[in-house]
């Protein structure tokens, strides 16, 4: 078993990189580089890029995950099936072995990337609680256009065999249970939420989750941006455009408890909004959640049957 460290960048395929391009840009991300047959997108963080298309029929390629070490590295290389260690002749660069996880798609596992320097935003206080003169004597105005995404937070498949998918993922990549959702009897697990383990360091409440359907494919990657003003404008953006579909939000989650907001590209692929998100470690114990208890928001429009029913092959 190898540990990954988090969640670097997913792969897909488009027919058209400048519409590509023209909707993760409108989405809040930057062009880290562009080749005649690939697009490499980029968020307010350092990372080289976080989102990968290659030109293509539209599909869904893979997931590429961290680890922290050439050591671990040359370990997912002696894992059944893997790829040796391989140089990535892609912009940023780095090494990589390549996995198939239960349903046939690629895990990347990647270490040694390059990175580039963070893109600086800035953000105004809140004059909030006992706060309330944080920002004395300032006028609060906040520019229109898209969120600013900071980085990869977490992706989402679907799988019609869950048990093994998930013994997958958490016996090969080391991931842990943050919540499993059951719906009707408690052993018929429908969902899992699982975060990267780093022992006592907090890490997000989830980087990976399993969906049972009856399909295998990408049910959306998320995004994390700098803040709730920062979702609610790049909604207001997203939607003033009239070109993608909408697909659920605005709303908090339950399971994360993310304030978020969910849009897809021009072939399907569903990208989410997201920020502040719960923060957990290894004192904290995995739950068995109820379906209509973990799965219905906070705030917000309850889930919607073409977000639960969606994959992207």
């Amino acid at each position: 078993m190898i540990k990954v460290s988090d969640v670097a960048y997913g792969r897909i395929r488009s027919p058209d990189l400048d519409r590509q391009e023209e909707f993760l840009t409108n989405f809040g991300m930057v062009r880290a580089e562009r080749t005649k047959t690939a697009l490499y997108m980029r968020g307010t963080d350092p990372e080289h890029h976080i989102h990968v298309t290659e030109l293509g029929d539209p599909g869904f390629v893979s997931l590429a995950f961290n680890v922290d070490s050439e050591d671990e590295l040359e370990k997912a290389a002696r894992i059944d099936g893997a790829s040796p260690v391989e140089e990535m002749d892609e912009p940023g660069g780095g090494r990589r072995v390549r996995l198939t996880e239960p349903n046939g798609y690629t895990i990347e596992i990647v270490h040694g990337i390059g990175t580039l320097q963070p893109i600086e935003i800035s953000r105004f206080a809140l004059n909030m609680g006992p706060e309330r003169l944080a920002r004395k004597g300032e006028l609060t105005r906040i520019d229109r256009g898209p969120s600013h995404v900071k980085r990869i937070g977490h992706a989402v498949m679907m799988t019609p065999d869950l048990k093994k998918s998930i013994a997958w993922v958490r016996a090969t990549l080391g991931l842990v249970c943050s919540d499993d959702v059951y719906a009707g009897e408690k052993d018929n697990i429908i969902l899992s939420f699982n975060r990267v383990d780093k022992g006592t360091e907090y890490v997000d409440h989830h980087v990976f989750l399993y969906i049972d359907g009856p399909k295998a494919g990408l049910n959306h990657m998320a995004f994390e941006v700098q803040d709730i003003d920062d979702v609610i404008m790049g909604h207001e953006h997203m939607r003033s455009l009239d070109k993608y579909e909408h697909f659920w939000g605005l709303g908090r989650h339950v399971l994360g408890s993310q304030v978020y907001d969910y849009w897809a590209d021009p072939w399907g692929r569903v990208h989410e909004h997201w920020t502040d998100s719960d923060r957990l470690n290894s004192d904290t114990p995995a739950n068995l959640i109820a379906f209509e208890d973990g799965l219905n928001s906070q705030w917000g429009e309850p889930i919607p049957e073409k977000f639960v029913a969606h994959a992207t092959e």
